[in-house]
């Protein structure tokens, strides 16, 4: 692994998102096949997410991918409040038990991985291998490509419609945007990480029956709104401080 991310970042960076778009789609849909969700794809997610750490250990790269202290105190950051009011979007309808005890457990911690796993590939790995080329061309990247990888759901037995699916793909892009400019300015992601798993974790109590369409438009609108304009913010505020 070491020698193939020294000698093309980008490279590496594009076998981890294969690697983890298709390792997990096929997991999620034989833990379908068995009769419990998740039952594969959190071992998936645990041995991607310890080899990922490992590695980053070994050499040193904590700082580099962002696993520190941001730069930035949360206090010039709003105290990180946009980020609370979205992960609460799968709440807003109530909560509801859907799944059973041991499937939700599973699910929980699939997803508080996923959040780990996507931040570090789509940020840490993806973003920092194209920032000192061209920094505006890795956030697009960045972002787009992590937005555009939801759009697996519709093939993965989520369930998911199109129109959903087409939505979550829209905020996806920019909820991307806005976690590469925390991790741009303030060179930490353990804030986006800690955000993207608490969304995903959530969504398990997410009141589906409540749902219209009305209301998916409401809520892709909201934290289309919430991203880009704490994003915006954040550009503001933190003018000349970046990781690249």
């Amino acid at each position: 692994m070491t020698k193939l991310y020294n000698k093309n970042p980008l490279t590496f960076a594009i076998l981890w998102i294969v690697l983890y778009v298709v390792g997990l789609s096929a997991a999620d849909n034989l833990s379908l096949s068995l009769g419990m969700e998740k039952s594969v794809s959190l071992p998936v997610c645990m041995l991607m997410s310890a080899v990922l750490f490992v590695w980053i250990r070994k050499n040193s790269l904590q700082k580099a991918f962002g696993l520190c202290r941001s730069k930035i105190p949360a206090k010039d950051l709003l105290w990180y409040l946009p980020l609370i009011v979205m992960t609460s979007v799968n709440l807003w309808l109530g909560a509801v038990l859907n799944m059973s005890v041991t499937e939700t457990v599973l699910y929980i911690l699939s997803m508080l991985l996923v959040g780990f796993l996507e931040e570090i590939i789509f940020r840490g790995l993806l973003f920092k291998a194209m920032c000192r080329d061209n920094v505006k061309t890795a956030i697009i990247v960045s972002s787009v490509t992590f937005g555009i990888g939801h759009i697996v759901n519709l093939f993965n037995g989520s369930g998911a419609d199109l129109l959903s699916n087409l939505l979550q793909v829209v905020y996806a892009i920019a909820a991307g945007f806005l976690f590469t400019i925390l991790f741009y300015k303030t060179g930490s992601l353990l804030a986006c990480i800690a955000a993207h798993s608490v969304l995903n974790a959530l969504s398990v109590f997410a009141n589906e029956g409540a749902q219209t369409v009305g209301f998916e438009l409401f809520s892709a609108a909201a934290l289309t709104v919430i991203s880009l304009g704490y994003a915006w913010f954040i550009l503001k505020k933190t003018k000349g401080e970046s990781v690249c």
